[in-house]
């Protein structure tokens, strides 16, 4: 039940959030609803371009800040959250997996496919309908997302 609640409400606060992220030059790439312990969390991932700065999250932060207090969208108490989605940055919506096609990725299985859990591919396609991704590791390879704990951006060669 709290996926259905989370799932509503992270998409109430996308559309609140989508119009100060346009008119602050930054990207919107993912909004989250979670409960850590008795803790609700509402993070906001925002990017730029040219590499996202402590001023910008701060200026997000403060603006969407008022559009929270007077549309009040969320009922109970929470934690509100604007930052940088990483280096290793998840990949959830197909907007994530279309923009790395031909990226490096990192992916945590829950079971073992020729005995790893976790690999680092090429990502070679994705296909909306079917919830699939074809990466390239010692071979080509179709997963379903729900075969993967996570998708993520391997960043490794930046260090």
């Amino acid at each position: 039940m709290a996926e259905k609640k989370s799932s509503k409400t992270t998409d109430v606060i996308r559309e609140l959030a989508l119009p100060v992220c346009k008119s602050l030059g930054l990207s919107l790439w993912d909004v989250r609803y979670e409960k850590e312990g008795a803790t609700w969390y509402l993070r906001v991932l925002i990017d730029k371009e040219e590499g996202l700065d402590m001023d910008s999250c701060e200026e997000f932060s403060r603006q969407f800040n008022e559009i929270l207090d007077e549309c009040d969208p969320i009922a109970e108490s929470y934690v509100f959250e604007a930052g940088s989605p990483g280096l290793g940055r998840e990949l959830r919506t197909p907007e994530h997996f279309e923009a790395y096609i031909g990226e490096m990725v990192r992916i945590k299985l829950y079971k073992a496919i020729n005995g790893e859990k976790e690999l680092s591919a090429k990502l070679v396609s994705y296909d909306k309908e079917e919830k699939k991704i074809t990466v390239l590791a010692d071979g080509k390879l179709t997963l379903a997302l729900s075969e993967c704990a996570f998708v993520k951006a391997d960043d490794e060669d930046l260090f």
